[in-house]
């Protein structure tokens, strides 16, 4: 995906590695989510996108259980989905 490519919320971040579940209902974005998060360091931040209002209360649900942290939630204004959201996660030890 090219920088012209990604909604404005992931434009810029040093690193991290972004989850484009958006279009996916619930549990899939939280298993893509935590696939992407397996063989991650702590410390790592991964985002998911997504457009189901789920996401919104089971990202930061799972993250709480398995000892990360949710660091930053955003609308995706560009992103041709009206209700897309940015969830950031910063993986724990």
């Amino acid at each position: 995906m090219t920088g012209a490519d990604r909604p404005p919320a992931a434009e810029g971040r040093e690193h991290g590695d972004v989850v484009d579940a958006r279009g996916l209902r619930c549990p899939l974005p939280v298993i893509r989510l935590a696939a992407a998060a397996r063989d991650r360091a702590a410390g790592t931040r991964l985002t998911v996108w997504s457009t189901d209002p789920a996401a919104r209360l089971d990202v930061p649900a799972w993250a709480r259980m398995r000892g990360h942290a949710v660091v930053a939630e955003e609308p995706l204004p560009r992103s041709g989905d009206a209700d897309a959201w940015a969830i950031t996660v910063e993986l724990g030890g």
